[in-house]
């Protein structure tokens, strides 16, 4: 059985106001640009309430999450939903999916879990120029020329 306390679900949200990650630990949340909605996404071509995610509990005792498509009663989107390059009503969520909202609008969904070996979501605007291992001898640091 998997511990739950240990898995983590994350959103990653690209929209109008930049990157922004969600840590899951709800059984419901609504997506939309209102301002109500649980999480906001910011853009004109977004529904008031586009999508809504619901956790949904495997019978190993682990849980995912379930995206639907407008709000629980039926009342789509207007642009509806791209998961993976297809356009659906619903998906269960999996370890990097990819959901398009709109034009500019998107997320990611992320599952982490201590043994899965996996790494955490990529910052793309974290940028490492040098690394301590790539110079065997850190004396040799002092022997470059940076003259051109």
């Amino acid at each position: 059985m998997v511990d739950q306390k240990q898995q983590k679900h994350l959103l990653i949200i690209e929209d109008d106001k930049g990157y922004r990650e969600f840590s899951l630990e709800n059984s419901i949340y609504s997506l939309g640009r209102h301002q109500k909605c649980d999480i906001r996404l910011f853009s004109q071509f977004v529904s008031r309430v586009h999508a809504t995610l619901v956790r949904r509990l495997r019978g190993d005792g682990s849980y995912y999450y379930q995206i639907v498509d407008g709000d629980l009663t039926g009342k789509t989107s207007a642009n509806g939903l791209l998961i993976n390059g297809r356009k659906l009503k619903a998906h269960e969520l999996a370890n990097n999916d990819e959901i398009l909202f709109a034009p500019q609008v998107r997320a990611v969904y992320y599952v982490v879990t201590p043994d899965s070996n996996q790494a955490e979501p990529i910052d793309e605007l974290d940028i490492t120029l040098t690394s301590d291992n790539m110079i065997d001898d850190p004396e040799e640091l002092d022997s470059l020329d940076y003259k051109n």
